[in-house]
């Protein structure tokens, strides 16, 4: 392809940059634009990836017909067939009129479907139809239409994982993977990534009224040295950031000034997608690290079930011997040390009956049971705190696993996605 034509289409679809990966990509997008085949765009969050899906569609013969863009990962799972094929009128609780999905009212056009890796699978066996033969059936009907709909797909996961464990249909992967376009990620584009810079920050100069920003020589070196997690859209932010901020008369950004903006990367080991998978050692050993948590939370309370027994016998005046006839099938199953119940088995009789009144130095028998008490509830604050910040570390740990995604953290976690978000909030944990 010649690369004055691919300059061209840079300019037109606002496309900055001149590394070799970038050019490929747009290479591969203008050949299979003429072509009416399945194209799957894989590149991670913020890489650009609908702007290759908007090149293939305008350099098609359906340039003419509708485009429209559907992130798959922001529709709920009980209205996303909806969505996509429509309804019929009473399909559902709601469904008060009948409704047209993508699919038709596309008809002739292209669909991009973003995070297609977020599709439910009974969503993909309806979209192999579509794929194979045309074919879809409305929701809450029996009646098969049909439609003639390119569909462009992208995603920032590895569905390759995602089929080995089952989350995606390997028949769909293959129908999908006809033609790939891999969009690389910035930390791998080199001097593009000044490049942009330079747009963004005269873009946001022009907007704010403010004078262009300059970087220099070092500010240079760590911007390319930075691994942007978040690609071009956290290049952005901080472009726009330092043109707000960085308003004073020295419009020259050090590395001094650029590092307040540039947060650390806590995985320096990034891979081009994210893994979906469930088999790999790490997360076998987080599952197993899970579960031993959920084992020490059920301790939690029998423990201190337990440790409140303890309490109501130290505190009765007969040395607890009614308490422990009562809970006599409790004390004869427990197997506890000697130093929490400092008595005698349950079944000796003498404890079973109130003991006989005797002289007590009241004094001393005071102030043993207060350091008692003293001891058990500090030991239930400590161990409150340690669980509380173990359960925090562990819902931290599913969020960053599953990229921030609270619903396939809640699954991690084996909780309901509500009970996620009041921890979130109870731990002010950062997403």
């Amino acid at each position: 392809m010649d690369i004055n034509e691919i300059q061209a289409i840079k300019n037109r679809f606002g496309i900055i940059g001149n590394s070799p990966g970038l050019n490929y990509a747009i290479n591969v997008a203008i050949q299979v634009a003429a072509t009416d085949l399945t194209v799957l765009i894989t590149g991670e969050s913020g890489s650009g990836k609908e702007s290759f899906s908007k090149i293939i569609h305008s350099l098609s013969s359906r340039k003419h017909g509708p485009f429209i863009a559907i992130n798959c990962g922001a529709i709920p799972e009980g209205t996303i067939d909806s969505e996509l094929f429509g309804h019929e009128k009473g399909a559902f609780t709601g469904a008060l009129d009948a409704r047209k999905g993508y699919f038709e009212t596309t008809n002739g056009g292209t669909i991009f479907l973003d995070e297609i890796g977020e599709m439910p699978v009974g969503t993909q066996a309806r979209l192999l139809r579509v794929l194979e033969n045309g074919e879809y059936i409305r929701v809450g009907s029996s009646k098969v239409m049909k439609t003639d709909v390119r569909v462009v797909a992208a995603t920032n996961v590895n569905l390759r994982e995602a089929v080995n464990h089952g989350k995606f249909r390997e028949d769909l992967y293959y129908r999908l993977n006809t033609v790939p376009i891999f969009v690389p990620p910035l930390r791998e584009r080199g001097e593009d990534i000044l490049l942009l810079f330079r747009k963004f920050t005269n873009d946001f100069a022009e907007r704010y009224r403010t004078k262009p920003v300059r970087l220099t020589a070092d500010a240079r070196e760590m911007l390319m040295a930075y691994e942007f997690p978040g690609n071009i859209r956290q290049l952005k932010n901080i472009a726009e950031q330092i043109t707000i901020l960085e308003t004073n008369n020295d419009t020259q950004i050090t590395s001094e000034t650029l590092h307040r903006y540039l947060h650390p990367v806590q995985n320096s080991s990034r891979r081009a997608l994210v893994p979906l998978g469930a088999g790999d050692e790490s997360t076998t050993s987080f599952s197993e690290r899970e579960l031993l948590y959920k084992v020490l939370f059920d301790m939690r309370r029998d423990v201190n079930e337990l440790k409140k027994l303890v309490r109501e016998v130290l505190q009765n005046e007969h040395y607890g011997g009614d308490i422990l006839n009562d809970h006599k099938e409790l004390f004869s199953t427990l197997s506890a040390p000697d130093s929490l119940v400092n008595t005698p088995p349950v079944e000796t009789p003498r404890l079973l009956a109130p003991a006989p009144p005797r002289t007590v130095d009241l004094d001393r028998y005071s102030d043993a049971r207060s350091e008692i008490e003293d001891v058990i509830h500090e030991t239930e604050e400590d161990e409150s705190l340690s669980l509380e910040e173990k359960e925090k570390e562990m819902i931290i740990k599913a969020l960053r696993k599953n990229n921030n995604k609270r619903k396939y953290a809640a699954q991690a976690l084996g909780i309901s996605e509500r009970t996620l978000y009041r921890k979130i909030k109870q731990y002010n944990i950062e997403e």
